[in-house]
């Protein structure tokens, strides 16, 4: 008797320990809370009028940036298991080869429990598509300089 109760125990031991120490499990819809909240720092430069470096804290929505609530519920829904709403252009990506300015920004700080350092561009297709992923935290830069129509003149020559 003794010896299967002292079975019993360690695997009663063995079970609470799984539990205890066995990583929580995130769902791709949650995401666990940073234990001071989310503190980002995004610096934003040659973007004209949105040029300047602003604070977003996020859970609750608050910082200089000019729209946190809107900022911290786009990065939520970026936010899930096992993608990085901030990672780079995967490696020999196929892009566009257009121009979307010189806009550059740098975020940095502390998402979903994890440190950020994240820098963005807007040099080809690939650049851009990621920056507009991320507007509102990121400035919408789509309709500062809207492509220009060439009109029928232009196209045959000038008359």
């Amino acid at each position: 008797m003794n010896q299967l109760t002292s079975r019993g125990l360690i695997i009663g031991a063995v079970a609470l320990l799984s539990a205890v120490t066995a990583p929580a499990t995130v769902h791709a819809d949650t995401r666990a809370p940073a234990p001071g909240g989310d503190r980002l720092v995004i610096t934003v430069r040659h973007a004209g009028h949105a040029d300047g470096t602003f604070v977003l804290r996020c859970h609750p929505a608050r910082g200089s940036h000019p729209a946190p609530a809107r900022a911290c519920a786009a990065l939520d829904r970026r936010t899930v298991w096992g993608r990085d709403p901030f990672a780079p252009v995967p490696p020999r990506s196929m892009c566009a080869m257009q121009y979307g300015g010189p806009a550059t920004a740098r975020i940095t700080g502390t998402w979903a429990g994890r440190p950020v350092d994240a820098r963005y561009n807007r040099s080809d297709g690939c650049q851009i598509a990621r920056w507009n992923a991320l507007v509102p935290l990121l400035p919408d830069l789509r309709t500062q300089n809207p492509p220009r129509r060439a009109s029928a003149d232009n196209e045959q020559g000038h008359r």
